[in-house]
């Protein structure tokens, strides 16, 4: 959730970080702070809010230095203040850190280092890592750290430096996503490569439990085993651009508008209309375990939980394995019944989401075998599970998921009919089928992209509703839930995603002249069955939106508000009917002046239980 910049080099570390900074906003903060060494002292500058309070700050009380470290906190432990915003030091005010991540134990090790005279300024556990770095720190800064870290319990992502050892800054990880840049003498720090882009990209990103010495012209990183290692380094394909707003008003708006690019880069490369065949190169199940598989378990958070619902469907349908979503928090803490013969799926955008690392290596431990469906190349998830399918969609910034959840669905449907196409449980004519109406899919999505000023002139008409219910059937039910968390995550109205069929259920009792419902009705084999549902939310005052296919004249009779987007194959209708949700949540969100693209309480990654 927090974000972590650091550099050392021949710049002004000040501007870098900040730059940095700015490029993390989209995972949420409540405060920030920079700190660099300045004529041999520590210098910090701290403000609680947006990082413009920081600028000021800086402004009216400069700072320079070639060495320094910057934070922005999502509050765990301690108020939003400026005495608990990071970077963090220690009594002598010679070291300073900044970490992600929780240190489960910081009660235990406050109280001890409280006994032996170090004064505490904050409430925050990160604080108790400088005193222990201080309390170890006997003119080298890389030991103190590695001694330290052995009383730590948690995770974390870890930055310090000290004014005495000014030649490099010293990091760690364990459980939070830490990424190195490298640079030509100079090289850079960051908890996301977002914050790196416009630097390099040319990165290493650390293993679990690593701890790295860098400086100008050198790294050095230490496994678990305090033993000397080398670490892959990578080449970064995302460009700064891409995490740009390009005229868009916001990064969620840009992304939406993205979706026709982005759905077709996650299949590019991947199907073969001269083979017929799905090709997945990075996913190494063979024919006979493929055959071997009794059940499929699915396990994801929030946006990725929906995506993983409707994947649920397609499995069962096309490849006759029973299938089950988990949510992820749940999952580890379930004794799940699994086993070698148990394919469990993991679907996070960020691959940091620390719920479904958690779950995945609990997977591991029960000889699960273990695909990951990631965007970030290099994330922990893509890294420890067997087999890993990128959707290639670039960054997201925006907190909520738009374009990265279509990706997934898109990474879901190569699954899918990869495990089919091997189990033989659908025909050759039936994957060729499917293959030509994948490839048409983003030309549909551009056609209802179009659809914008027809979705905003009906958000207007709803932009001071209290609540809201969302109904579906089958296969786009998941896209009914997709759409309310939409709603809820950006403009704060309270709505619910229910299975249409469920309304007589107890759901029905809610509706009235002052609850609005949308409906998916667009065409599929329970249509007549949506019919009904909406003449009885109709019946009860409600005032229904409706999104359905062109030509459908029924729809207008039953409805009060028509969406109308264009027909697809109905397995694929998700990636269709999605869209105009996300519009819906966009418009009546920026209508009643909401932070699109930072709302309250969110974090675009949530690397901490």
């Amino acid at each position: 959730m927090c974000g972590i910049v650091g550099y050392i080099g021949k710049k002004n570390a000040v501007d870098v970080i900040y730059n940095g900074l700015q490029k993390l906003e989209y995972r949420g903060y409540d405060s920030a702070g920079i700190a660099v060494i300045e004529n041999g002292k520590i210098e910090r500058r701290r403000s609680v809010g947006k990082l413009v309070n920081l600028q000021k700050n800086i402004k009216s009380n400069k700072i320079f230095g070639n060495i320094g470290i910057g934070h922005t906190r999502w509050a765990t432990h301690g108020k939003p203040s400026e005495e608990n915003a990071h970077p963090h030091t220690d009594c002598s005010g010679k070291i300073v850190v900044v970490h992600n991540g929780i240190i489960e134990n910081y009660v235990s090790l406050k109280k001890q280092l409280q006994k032996e005279k170090h004064k505490f300024a904050s409430e925050t556990d990160t604080e108790v890592v400088a005193h222990l770095i201080e309390k170890y720190y006997k003119g080298d800064l890389l030991a103190a750290v590695k001694s330290a870290l052995k009383n730590i319990e948690g995770a974390y992502a870890l930055c310090a430096i000290s004014c005495e050892d000014s030649s490099r800054v010293v990091v760690a990880r364990k459980d939070a996503p830490l990424v190195i840049g490298l640079g030509k003498e100079e090289n850079f720090i960051a908890s996301d490569v977002s914050a790196l882009l416009q630097y390099t990209k040319d990165v290493i990103f650390l293993e679990n439990g690593d701890v790295a010495e860098i400086k100008e012209n050198s790294i050095k990183i230490f496994d678990t085993k305090n033993k000397k290692v080398t670490r892959a380094q990578q080449k970064i394909l995302w460009n700064a651009i891409q995490a740009e707003k390009c005229g868009y008003k916001h990064f969620m708006l840009k992304e939406i508008n993205e979706q026709t690019q982005t759905t077709q880069d996650t299949f590019r490369g991947r199907i073969s209309d001269e083979e017929n065949k799905i090709i997945l190169q990075s996913v190494k199940l063979t024919k006979e375990e493929i055959s071997n598989i009794s059940r499929i378990c699915i396990v994801a958070c929030g946006t990725s939980y929906h995506a993983g619902l409707t994947a649920k469907f397609l499995f069962e349908k096309l490849t006759g394995i029973p299938t089950e979503v988990n949510i992820a928090s749940e999952f580890r803490y379930a004794n799940p019944v699994i086993d070698n013969k148990v394919l469990t799926i993991f679907i996070s955008q960020s691959g940091e989401t620390a719920d479904t690392l958690a779950a995945l290596r609990l997977a591991k431990e029960k000889k699960s075998k273990t695909v990951a469906i990631c965007n970030v190349v290099g994330s922990s998830v893509s890294r420890e599970a067997d087999n890993v399918l990128y959707t290639h969609c670039g960054p997201e910034i925006g907190v909520a998921s738009t374009k990265a959840f279509t990706g997934q669905l898109t990474a879901l449907y190569l699954l899918v009919m990869f495990i089919a196409s091997k189990k033989q449980t659908i025909s050759k004519k039936q994957l060729a089928k499917f293959i030509v109406n994948l490839r048409d899919v983003p030309k549909k999505i551009s056609e209802t992209l179009k659809l914008s000023t027809k979705i905003k002139e009906i958000a207007k008409m709803f932009q001071n509703t209290k609540q809201f219910i969302y109904l579906a059937r089958n296969i786009n039910y998941p896209i009914a839930l997709e759409g309310a968390l939409k709603l809820k995550e950006i403009s704060y109205i309270y709505a619910e995603g229910y299975p249409a069929g469920e309304m007589k259920h107890g759901p029905i009792a809610l509706i009235d002249e002052t609850m609005p419902v949308m409906v998916i009705a667009t065409k599929s084999k329970v249509y007549d069955k949506i019919l009904s549902n909406i003449e009885e939310a109709k019946a009860r005052g409600a005032k229904i939106i409706a999104i359905a296919n062109k030509g459908n004249k029924d729809i207008v009779k039953k409805s009060d508000y028509q969406i109308f987007v264009p027909e697809v194959d109905e397995i694929l209708s998700p990636l269709i009917n999605v869209i105009p949700l996300q519009f819906f949540a966009y418009f009546v969100s920026v209508m009643k002046g909401c932070d699109v693209d930072q709302p309250r309480n969110l974090a675009k990654s949530v690397t901490v239980e």
